[in-house]
Order: C-alpha cells, then sequence, then structure tokens
C-alpha cells in the first residue's frame, strides 16, 4: 500500500470514528506505528536524516534544539513518502537544509531570505532533472517554506498588514487542504501553482526588505 492509499485509509476510519476523541486516538495510534514501520525499512533514510540535523545542531552549537527536534521527528516520520526509494535525494536534503535556516543562519538574517529562494528554485530544478521527485519531497518543500517564512516575518517584525497577509498567503492552502481531507476522508490534491503564488510573492517582498533593512529590530 502506497503512502497516499494508506494516508486515505486512516483517514476514511477517522471519518467514520466522527472525529471523536478515541477516534482521534486511535488515528494517531495508528499513524504512529505505520510511521515507525516505514522508517525501519528504511534504514539508510533515517540514518541520513538523523546525520543531518546532528551535523545542524553541532553547526549551531546547540541552539535551535526544540526545532532541530521537530524537524527531525517530522521528516523520519514520513519516510514513507519516500514511496519505492531507500534513500533521501540530494534535493531532499537541500529542501532539509532550508528547513535548518531559522537555526544555522541567525547570523546573517540580512541574507537569509535570498537564500531560502535560493534552495527553494535549485531542490525543485534538482528533483525535476533527477528525476526523484516523490511525495516527501513535496510534503518537505512545502512545510519547509511555511515553516522559514513564518518564522522570518515574526522575527522581522514588518507592518501588522504585511505580516497578516504573509501568513494568510501561507496559511490558507495548508488549512483549505486539511479541512477538505478531514471532510472527505481522503487526501485532498494539493494546491494548483496559481494558489501558491501569492505566497511567492509574499516571500520575494520579504526577502527584499529584510536584505535592505539589516538586522531585525530586537524588541
Amino acid at each position: 500500500m502506497g503512502s497516499r492509499e494508506a494516508t486515505d485509509a486512516l483517514l476514511a476510519a477517522l471519518r467514520e470514528d466522527g472525529w471523536r476523541p478515541a477516534g482521534w486516538a486511535r488515528f494517531l495510534g495508528r499513524a504512529a506505528r505505520r510511521s515507525a514501520v516505514q522508517a525501519a525499512r528504511r534504514p539508510r533514510a533515517l540514518a541520513e536524516v538523523t546525520a543531518l540535523h546532528g551535523a545542524v545542531l553541532l553547526l549551531s552549537r546547540g541552539r535551535g534544539r526544540r526545532w532541530i527536534t521537530v524537524s527531525w521527528a517530522l521528516a523520519a516520520a514520513h519516510l514513507g513518502m519516500l514511496e519505492q526509494r531507500s534513500r533521501l535525494s540530494a534535493a531532499d536534503l537541500l529542501t532539509l537544509c532550508r528547513a535548518s535556516l531559522p537555526v544555522l543562519g541567525t547570523r546573517h538574517v540580512r541574507w537569509i531570505g535570498i537564500a531560502a529562494i535560493a534552495t527553494d528554485l535549485a531542490d525543485g530544478r534538482l528533483a525535476r532533472r533527477r528525476r526523484t521527485v516523490c511525495p516527501f519531497g513535496t510534503y518537505a518543500d512545502h512545510l519547509a517554506d511555511a515553516a522559514f517564512w513564518t518564522w522570518l516575518v515574526m522575527r522581522h517584525k514588518p507592518s501588522r498588514h504585511l505580516r497578516t497577509a504573509a501568513l494568510a498567503a501561507w496559511a490558507a492552502p495548508v488549512v483549505t487542504v486539511t479541512a477538505c481531507s478531514l471532510a472527505r476522508g481522503r487526501m485532498a490534491q494539493a494546491p494548483r501553482p496559481a494558489v501558491l503564488r501569492p505566497a511567492a510573492a509574499m516571500q520575494a517582498l520579504i526577502a527584499l526588505r529584510r536584505l535592505r533593512n539589516g538586522p531585525p529590530h530586537r524588541g
């Protein structure tokens, strides 16, 4: 059973349970068991995820441990989305590095938005060129973008209107897909590129503001 089919089965069972607390408990338990089984079937990928996050922890000198732990847990829990592959691709590793920029780039915040956009463009092209596009990479790419840009917006403290618009641009597609998936009892289709264009525009705007304004004001 593929990752999408397995997720659809979990969502269908949750819907049949009426989203009651007991149903949520069963859903989370089944999802955790599947994640553990899929990670055990891909020891090389699990080792790569662990090594990457260990390296980030060393480079950050222990800063951002919670961020690194959550990033590692999310990556390890979704290794089943690699489908037929047993290891991470170069594009996957680049995406996970982008997710770690809030930990690695605190001393170079002025350029960090540009670095995030560059890696975002690079990992997509690399995955398509090497034909390593897979659900894991797509999931990690969207989550890395949402996590990084939300962090930068909150840290940079732009105007209230820009902050609200930026957060809505990233949150709206995620909330919509999640709500539709729960209501239908199966995974909804990912947003079309046109839906994500406002978020991409916000990324460019915030990156340029960060580059122009220099280090963020600490309040």
